[in-house]
């Protein structure tokens, strides 16, 4: 009797196994060789230019998002910033003197028409009004005097900089491109000391006049006779001196602008990494200088990765999205993981090629093209087995 129960077991398995492999066998599908795992490869690339300090990297490296990839010789950064925050400053201390003028000028030119209405009886007021100018005159004096002397200062610093690097790039041992950035950095810094030594007579001849016309108001027949003669151009006074306020703050604001882009580039001699992943194909070294968007590596993230099956245009007639797949890798002994079908290609591979097939000179061959089809793998991956990107696989899709 327990013989014949194992016979009998043995014919209902071998039974049940070849219903399967039967099953199998006759339920439609689709089936292509010509399949590949695909996935998220990032490309690393610096954003801005300078020597590479520190590679925290190396080849096939797990990295996480955020984690440290490269650093860049931040010196020069550092000083660009510094330099955005003095103009910045110095953009505001204009600005606020400039500020200062509006009342200033809308306070004298009253003066002045009061003064030419009253007569010499409004006399000490419009010698309060010009003295206030030129208290006034003497701070921008004063402003245009240091900033002249920070104009000298960055001027020499920039000339000390060109005699250093021209040695070095006449024997090319620095990109010609940073020499180049240094002569114009010297052409300008003596450029705007030119500005500021104009901008110092301009307050010296300013506060000249200031006090020409205070000593004007010490007579009152005189001091009345000019306030009648400013008084037919006060409105034009005012409308120059909310002009110069305006001016002055968008200076502030192109500063502050400027500012800003330094820090930006400040923090991207920082290269970080966008996202989880794996590094490859390193290309960078300490101590090699770097231009904005050269290749420093690639990114390659194994968490998200799927299934590319080129199929023939003829296998598509019953195939549609969300139809179960499987596929197996070549890498792993031919192990099979279980997804589904995610998408069909708008065209196929050939559109898409460097070179597309151009049949208008009527020389045709008719070739059976294929179409790529999208393959997402089910979440329950075996995880000893990581798929790469690239990874030759045989696809599968059932039709039903």
């Amino acid at each position: 009797m327990t013989r014949t129960r194992w016979i009998a077991l043995a014919v209902i398995v071998a039974l049940g196994a070849g219903g399967f492999y039967g099953w199998r066998t006759v339920w439609p599908r689709e089936a292509t060789d010509d399949a590949q795992v695909s996935g998220h490869v990032s490309p690393i690339a610096a954003r801005v230019a300078g020597t590479v300090a520190a590679v925290k990297v190396v080849d096939n490296q797990s990295v996480k998002a955020g984690d440290v990839l490269v650093e860049i010789d931040s010196r020069d950064y550092q000083i660009a910033v510094s330099r955005a925050e003095a103009d910045l400053a110095a953009a505001e201390a204009a600005a606020r003197a400039a500020r200062t003028t509006v009342p200033i000028t809308s306070t004298t030119s009253e003066s002045t028409e009061r003064a030419a209405e009253a007569g010499s009886g409004n006399a000490d007021a419009a010698l309060a009004g010009a003295s206030r100018e030129v208290e006034a005159s003497r701070a921008k004096l004063d402003a245009a005097r240091a900033r002249l002397v920070e104009a000298q200062a960055q001027a020499t610093r920039a000339a000390q900089d060109l005699a250093r690097i021209t040695p070095l790039a006449a024997k090319d041992e620095i990109p010609r491109q940073q020499f180049d950035a240094a002569t114009a950095g010297s052409h300008a810094a003596a450029a705007a000391v030119t500005s500021a030594e104009a901008s110092v007579r301009e307050a010296e001849a300013n506060l000249a006049v200031s006090e020409a016309r205070r000593d004007q108001a010490t007579g009152a027949v005189t001091q009345a006779h000019a306030q009648a003669k400013a008084a037919s151009t006060a409105p034009q006074q005012v409308a120059l001196s909310e002009a110069r306020a305006s001016g002055a703050e968008a200076q502030v604001l192109l500063a502050r602008a400027a500012l800003d882009q330094a820090r930006l580039n400040l923090e991207r001699t920082i290269v970080r990494a966008p996202s989880d992943g794996q590094v490859s194909r390193k290309s960078v070294e300490p101590g090699q200088v770097i231009q904005p968007g050269q290749p420093l590596m690639a990114l390659a993230s194994l968490g998200e990765v799927w299934v590319t099956a080129n199929f023939k245009e003829t296998q598509l007639r019953s195939m549609v999205p969300g139809q179960r797949a499987e596929v197996s890798v070549d890498a792993f002994g031919g192990h099979r993981y279980a997804g589904h079908v995610d998408s069909i290609a708008a065209a196929t591979g050939a559109t898409f090629s460097l070179l597309p097939p151009d049949n208008s000179s009527g020389n045709f061959v008719k070739v059976v093209q294929r179409v790529p089809v999208k393959i997402v793998l089910d979440a329950n991956r075996d995880a000893a087995n990581v798929l790469r990107p690239g990874m030759s696989v045989n696809a599968t899709v059932y039709l039903r």
